[in-house]
């Protein structure tokens, strides 16, 4: 190993170990907020617990939209109780694997004592390997944070409010018959509503279709499943000759298009979206404009809005696959991104 190849490697440790503490500290702080989470739920799942047997002793008197709320108060609780357990078993089996990293840097970097007096990587020097991992499994947590929020507040909500329809049907069974065949009605409508839902969270998990029949008809099945729940400002242009690319540029351009979508909905609030996809013979070209509200380009680039939003990780998704990435944006202008991926036919 050369001297200049030690030196990286020395300070690729240093930099990694810096970086353990701190998500220690922080992880640390969030298990104390979650346990304290977890003991406020326990607490109001009791209460629930305690009026819906109260609604069951008096069930034929007890206004419907009383029982529904009863009901419905204790499953979103349990359900939160569930989900803030889980997130409090995750936040300890982050802790513990932080912690053997952790020790496993400091053993290096004392049994190196003696040469750690390096100077400081400079602001150009490529990325290490260990923060290339570093950046692939923070990009990797927020997709996960992501598809959790969607999974709770679509799927998840949506199944909860199945349950409890189901328990009202099945009370009504005996004692109503009229009325247990209109629940069962208004059952139907939510399972199929459910339904399109899930669809559509499979779809932004990964479209089947995408292997299947590749890029252009997933992107335009993208675009009109966007329209079809409400979402109607978007539009796609294609452009070039239309043919199947190796897989993990389709899955690259697709995901691209996706997240800045995303980014212009969420962040920007955009009522319009243009996609433009330019499928050249070598290159293809990606420009996606939205009508949102914009930002400061320097500032998001250079401060934790840059990992928020995710623009960096996709600056760097496209640089490692030979494409360059440019975004535009200001204040109250929306935002503009061009994009260009070298190409190679499957």
């Amino acid at each position: 190993m050369t001297d200049d190849t030690w030196s990286q490697f020395l300070e690729a440790c240093r930099r990694g170990h810096d970086k353990v503490q701190q998500d220690l500290k922080e992880v640390d702080m969030l298990i104390q907020q979650t346990s304290g989470e977890v003991d406020r739920l326990v607490q109001n799942n009791a209460r629930a617990a305690a009026r819906v047997r109260q609604v069951e002793s008096q069930f034929e008197t007890v206004p419907r939209e009383d029982i529904k709320t009863a009901y419905s108060a204790m499953l979103e609780n349990q359900q939160r109780l569930f989900t803030m357990r889980g997130q409090l078993e995750k936040l300890q089996s982050d802790q513990k694997n932080l912690a053997r990293i952790e020790e496993i840097y400091k053993r290096v970097l004392e049994q190196t004592e003696p040469v750690m007096d390096l100077p400081t990587t400079s602001p150009t020097t490529p990325k290490s390997p260990q923060a290339m991992v570093t950046s692939i499994i923070e990009a990797q947590e927020r997709e996960r944070q992501r598809l959790s929020r969607q999974m709770h507040d679509g799927p998840a909500q949506s199944l909860t409010n199945l349950v409890l329809q189901a328990e009202i049907c099945e009370r009504y069974f005996d004692r109503s018959p009229e009325r247990a065949r209109a629940e069962l009605a208004e059952l139907k409508k939510s399972v199929v509503g459910t339904f399109q839902k899930v669809k559509g969270f499979i779809f932004d998990l990964r479209p089947m279709m995408l292997d299947d029949l590749g890029l252009m008809p997933t992107l335009k099945r993208y675009v009109e499943g966007l329209a079809d729940s409400g979402y109607p400002g978007v539009t796609l242009t294609i452009t070039g000759k239309e043919r199947r690319l190796v897989g993990y540029k389709e899955v690259t351009i697709f995901r691209l298009v996706q997240e800045l979508v995303n980014i212009g909905r969420e962040h920007g609030q955009a009522s319009n979206i243009k996609i433009t996809l330019d499928m050249g013979e070598t290159v293809a070209r990606i420009t996606i404009e939205d009508n949102g509200s914009g930002f400061e380009l320097d500032e998001a680039l250079t401060s934790t809005n840059a990992t928020r939003l995710g623009l960096l990780p996709l600056r760097e998704r496209i640089e490692m696959l030979g494409g360059q990435i440019n975004f535009a944006s200001n204040i109250g202008q929306g935002m503009r991104t061009t994009c260009t991926l070298p190409i190679e036919q499957a």
